[in-house]
């Protein structure tokens, strides 16, 4: 157990701090609902219903659809794309391993069984971190924009107006805003993350060069 904890800190600390933070918007979520319906002189809604909800369900994946849209562009722009002096590049002036062709090591009895299987396979797992990122993105877009237009629609019967169709709804400017304003917030953040990573140092972390390095190291 101590070295499956060892082995698996990063990974388990992080779905914990997803969990809590999961916790969190439920329950906050759901006061939050309930307090406006009393307040707009509405009947107060269960738990379970709210998590069920168009509000719940549209706000939790239009954050995610922002993650998996900046870990996509992420690993796909860092793919061919430098930034000289950050440990998030790779080094513009030497080869990287990352570049390695894979048929080189299809002889290795521990590659990854697609690397040794070559042909299709192959190409597609030297692709599959960024095509996996890409579909989480389009499967968490499509669910913030059903779930959005849900939302949209009780509002529309509230006021006496016909709810709008998800099309409808995909056209509209406050879909886009609510893609917009986390979609940006992302890519600042992780360009801040790449240009800060260059002058400063955290000691410890694989995201970090070592402290004693020159600005100028590009890579870790």
């Amino acid at each position: 157990m101590k070295s499956f904890l060892r082995d698996n800190g990063l990974t388990l600390a992080l779905m914990l701090l997803f969990l809590a933070s999961l916790v969190g918007q439920m329950t906050s979520g759901f006061q939050m609902e309930n307090h406006e319906r009393i307040e707009h002189g509405q009947a107060v809604i269960g738990f379970l219903e709210f998590l069920k909800g168009g509000q719940f369900l549209s706000t939790l994946f239009e954050n995610w659809e922002s993650e998996f849209l900046q870990m996509w562009a992420y690993v796909t722009l860092t793919a061919f794309l430098f930034q000289r002096g950050s440990p998030e590049s790779k080094d513009p002036d030497k080869p990287a391993p990352q570049d390695r062709d894979p048929a080189l090591d299809a002889d290795k009895p521990d590659a990854p069984w697609p690397v040794r299987a070559g042909g299709l396979a192959r190409r597609l797992y030297s692709r599959s971190l960024g095509l996996a990122m890409m579909i989480l993105f389009a499967a968490s877009f499509t669910l913030h924009a059903v779930n959005s237009a849900r939302l949209a629609g009780e509002e529309a019967v509230q006021h006496g107006q016909p709810p709008p169709g998800v099309l409808d709804h995909l056209a509209s400017a406050e879909f886009w805003f609510e893609s917009f304003q986390n979609w940006q917030s992302e890519f600042l953040s992780t360009a801040v993350l790449v240009v800060l990573a260059i002058f400063l140092r955290e000691r410890g972390s694989s995201e970090s060069k070592p402290v004693g390095a020159p600005h100028a190291q590009t890579g870790t």
